[in-house]
């Protein structure tokens, strides 16, 4: 490590996703990598701009981790911390607050990855939110929901949910007690153990998701993408398409809600990734806010595409206390291209086989990238279990309509087979 060079501590990015690392690498920023436990990273081949591994387990042990980090600090002082891993922003935050370091803070981290908590500062701040209710470990789901006023289906989720993990629609009161049930098995490896549920009114409308960057309190809005119209009962991800087409009153009304939601969860600085609904198709109703960049990055891919603005870079300096590249403006960035994620459907469970189409994919002009996560081998868990996303296909167009004709290709194009026999959950 340089001292003329800013340096920030990376948690947890793939080095399979670029984009951090290259918008690193630009920006002038040496990254000192937390590789996630389940990835071997050589290091004799690390991505650009990564000076140095260490290896630390902030989810299983996190006092350790931050022990670790505060005396790496003091050895070698760095400018600031990050993460694209919801579960560790809080962490993040945490680190940040302890070693006077550029953050959101550790309040306002828990604030926006619990949903619960995310749900009742929104409402006080006369923001639009779903119907809800908490649901703790020794509630009655039936006698909860019935006292919260909710008319069914609801939707139920983790608290401290990611990726949609376990997040399953309910239709009766027959069906909520088993649902519940699953959630909390499915959701047992997160932050809380799966306890904290949240028990929420099925909103009814397209869902999108809205990529912003923040500095001095001054939301600037990138891109505004369709994630398509999820009806459950489970809500695996599958499109992302950007920018949005929406009537101009729909828009602003949705760069209206999505700037107030920052100022009510007092996100302040960074980039925030919020995905919400659109209730009948005009009224926008946050799900969630998470204080990073989407995706593991892809949200960076789309921003980028859109506008012509480096969302990584411009995060990364604002993370080490440094001003942004180009001023942050608020309201809407101006699109000049289309961008979207083709993010390839499990379509089954058991053992993959094979997986066709993709390969073809990465000599197609249109595609900058295919990411392919799971492969032939992989072991692919019934939902609402996640198992993760067998692949991302990134494309740039010229315009929204181009991208829909390419994903109904891709829909047709890209599919995956598994070997007969029970899923992995009903082995023994």
């Amino acid at each position: 490590m340089t001292a003329s060079r800013p340096v920030l501590v990376l948690l947890y990015q793939r080095v399979g996703l670029p984009w951090l690392f290259e918008s690193a690498a630009r920006a002038g920023i040496d990254l000192v990598l937390v590789p996630r436990p389940d990835e071997e990273v050589d290091p004799d081949r690390m991505p650009p701009a990564v000076v140095e591994l260490l290896a630390l387990d902030p989810v299983a042990d996190p006092a350790h981790a931050l022990e670790t980090l505060r005396k790496q600090h003091a050895a070698t002082p760095f400018d600031g911390i990050v993460t694209l891993y919801d579960p560790l922003v809080p962490f993040a935050a945490q680190v940040a607050e302890l070693l006077g370091l550029p953050g959101i803070g550790l309040d306002v981290a828990r604030g926006t990855q619990d949903k619960r908590v995310t749900r009742e500062r929104l409402a006080a701040a006369g923001l639009n939110v779903p119907l809800f209710v908490r649901l703790d470990p020794a509630d009655d789901p039936v006698q909860s929901v019935a006292s919260a006023g909710l008319a069914y289906p609801v939707v139920v989720k983790p608290a401290l949910g990611m990726s949609s993990l376990g997040v399953t629609r309910a239709d009766s009161p027959a069906t909520i007690g088993a649902i519940v049930a699953e959630v909390r098995r499915v959701s047992a490896g997160i932050a809380d153990g799966g306890a904290g549920l949240l028990v929420e009114e099925y909103l009814d409308g397209p869902e999108f998701a809205v990529e912003s960057l923040v500095h001095e309190g001054r939301v600037q809005i990138l891109a505004i993408g369709f994630k398509g119209d999820p009806q459950g009962p489970y809500f695996e991800e599958s499109v992302y398409r950007a920018p949005a087409e929406l009537p101009e009153a729909v828009r602003a009304e949705v760069v209206r809600e999505v700037t107030a939601a920052h100022a009510a969860l007092g996100v302040a600085v960074g980039p925030t990734h919020t995905e919400l609904r659109l209730r009948g198709g005009c009224d926008p109703y946050l799900l969630e806010m998470g204080a990073r960049i989407g995706g593991s990055g892809v949200s960076h891919y789309i921003a980028e595409a859109v506008t012509g603005i480096d969302f990584a870079g411009q995060a990364l300096r604002l993370a080490a206390g440094l001003p942004p590249a180009r001023a942050v403006e608020a309201g809407l960035a101006e699109p000049v291209a289309a961008a979207a994620n083709y993010i390839v459907p499990c379509g089954g469970h058991g053992t993959i086989t094979a997986v066709h189409g993709i390969d073809a994919l990465r000599a197609d002009a249109r595609v900058d990238h295919v990411v392919q996560m799971l492969v032939p081998g992989d072991l692919v868990r019934p939902y609402p279990d996640f198992t993760g996303y067998p692949a991302f296909v990134l494309s740039r167009h010229a315009d929204l309509s181009e991208a829909e004709g390419f994903h109904a290709h891709l829909e047709a194009a890209v599919r995956i087979d598994y070997a007969p026999g029970p899923g992995p959950q009903d082995a023994s």
